[in-house]
């Protein structure tokens, strides 16, 4: 970790780095990558990682999104226990933990990468976003016995809290704009419908399924064939 002065700066410019995802065309994934590299990199730390609660599933499950420094395979369909773990302790307690030697500590599983990756001490917090609700933990290794500061702690967790509501607004954007391509679709399904309805003399559910039979023949979507009606509708 960097010296105070120092430090505090680079926090500051990474929830700059991390706020610009905001308003960013960036997918979630890049999101998960720029928050561990940009931690990573003005924290000094060797290893960062994120991990996020899933929700759909019941019971939640924390799934790791992100890391940087581990090979890709260690990453695909890593998830834990909600309260499993030193992710789960974080998650459930609501607390930064940090932990002086993760071999010696008991709640921590991962000792055969740590091992592997010659890790020693760490630091996990919660990512907070607004309100009390927690959606995961960051967490950070370094190789060598480190006393994290309560300075450190606080400014982690500020780029914690940042990048939560990164993540929650990036979130936001992708479900709006799902909802908006599925309403353009609805709109373009329903006026090549009223085309077939016009040209066919027939009835709303009669053209929908001559839609439908169009899509399951030609083994394109619904869309595909709607857009084809329209088209052909302007051309003629």
């Amino acid at each position: 970790m960097h010296q105070q002065p120092q430090s505090h700066d680079q926090y500051i410019k990474a929830l700059m780095d991390i706020s610009q995802a905001l308003t960013s065309d960036l997918f979630l994934d890049d999101v998960f990558k720029l928050i561990v590299m940009v931690v990573a990199k003005v924290t000094g730390v060797d290893i960062c990682s994120l991990w996020l609660v899933d929700e759909t599933v019941s019971p939640p499950k924390v799934r790791l999104k992100a890391t940087q420094a581990i090979e890709p395979e260690y990453v695909l369909n890593r998830s834990l226990d909600l309260n499993e773990g030193v992710v789960g302790h974080v998650i459930s307690t609501q607390a930064p933990l940090v932990i002086a030697d993760v071999l010696q500590c008991e709640i921590f599983k991962e000792k055969e990468m740590a091992r592997k990756l010659g890790l020693v001490s760490m630091i996990g917090v919660p990512l907070q976003g607004k309100g009390e609700r927690v959606i995961g933990a960051l967490n950070c290794f370094t190789s060598a016995p480190h006393e994290f500061s309560r300075t450190d702690i606080n400014l982690l967790t500020a780029v914690a809290n940042q990048a939560a509501v990164a993540i929650i607004n990036t979130e936001l954007i992708i479900k709006t704009r799902i909802i908006q391509e599925e309403l353009k679709s609805r709109k373009k399904i329903e006026r090549a419908k009223e085309i077939i309805m016009e040209r066919s003399k027939i009835s709303g559910d009669e053209a929908y399924r001559w839609i439908q039979k169009r899509s399951m023949d030609s083994r394109k979507s619904l869309l595909e064939v709607a857009e084809a009606i329209l088209l052909a509708n302007e051309i003629y």
